[in-house]
């Protein structure tokens, strides 16, 4: 048995909570995987994990053995990670997961200066706008938008982001420019956004000189992916609220108008989030250092306001 090994794959189990998704994210057979734990239990002499047809548990044994074992991986990975650097070439593979118009509109186009950087990093992306559970699915990294609430994660803040309301000139011709946001609940159809986790509509908010306003009212459609939820207001659906950098190209185009300029929220946080008591390999640390210098300005893209005198009440 090789022992590192077989630590490695117990750690895996633990964390992803099945042998299954453990042995997908080691690429390994789950036979191969299992045998891996059996033989480390047979070689201890205790029993680390309690395994059922539905789940996997892990003994009192098990979580002292796992807590262990796991300082000292990360101090082998320090080791490691030493000798990278000092060859000053990080390889290897990064997990990263990013919501659906963050990856199109920001992360992908600046990609290329990363890779050219460093050649020997292999990027796996997972795009999607649901919330992704870093350690059950050995995700590295994770880009995100909005209040953070895990305290189990670790944040850095890569930027703030501009939220805007636009329509079509064909959807705003036909039921008129509303120029308060009370306006829009009179008879006007808004393309909902919704949370990927409860499927409820993210409320639309507005905020002037100190003035917040948030508008809750039954909604055309919901869509819970940014970039269906863009190409829905293209497509004359109704009002959308969304990123600037989302919007950018269709307002450039006309495609879409941004309407109630001047009551533009607060910028909304976006942060790079990894897991706290993982060890942050060399890859992961130039990836993050690469996002904090590349990102911010991209996604603070937005439509510069239109000039001239505002309507007040």
């Amino acid at each position: 048995m090789d022992q590192l090994v077989a630590i490695r794959g117990f750690a895996r189990v633990v964390e992803a909570g099945s042998f299954t998704r453990a042995a997908d994210s080691l690429d390994m057979p789950n036979a191969t995987l299992s045998k891996l734990v059996q033989d480390l239990e047979a070689h201890l002499g205790v029993r680390l994990l309690q395994r059922t047809t539905r789940r996997v548990t892990v003994t009192p044994e098990g979580r002292d053995y796992y807590e262990k074992t796991m300082r000292l991986l990360r101090d082998l990975d320090d080791i490691d990670t030493s000798f990278d650097i000092a060859r000053s070439k990080p390889k290897g593979q990064l997990r990263v997961d990013v919501g659906g118009s963050t990856a199109r509109d920001v992360l992908i186009p600046a990609l290329p200066d990363f890779m050219a950087r460093y050649p020997d990093i292999r990027i796996d992306l997972g795009v999607s706008d649901r919330s992704a559970d870093l350690i059950g699915e050995n995700i590295d990294c994770v880009i995100r938008g909005g209040p953070l609430d895990n305290s189990t994660l670790v944040a850095r803040a890569i930027g703030q982001a501009h939220l805007i309301t636009c329509a079509t000139p064909g959807y705003l011709k036909q039921f008129g420019t509303p120029a308060y946001p009370d306006e829009l609940k009179n008879g006007h159809k808004l393309i909902s956004y919704l949370s990927s986790q409860s499927g409820r509509a993210f409320p639309f908010r507005f905020e002037r000189r100190g003035e917040q306003v948030e508008i809750k009212v039954a909604h055309r459609i919901g869509i819970n992916e940014s970039n269906a939820h863009l190409a829905a207001a293209v497509a004359g659906l109704g009002i959308i609220q969304t990123f600037g950098y989302a919007a950018g190209a269709a307002l450039e185009s006309g495609a879409l108008v941004e309407i109630l300029p001047d009551w533009r929220p607060q910028p909304y946080p976006f942060h790079v989030v990894y897991p706290q008591n993982r060890h942050v390999s060399q890859r992961l640390r130039v990836f993050i250092d690469w996002l904090l210098q590349a990102l911010p300005a991209r996604i603070a893209v937005a439509p510069a306001r239109p000039r001239g005198k505002t309507r007040t009440r």
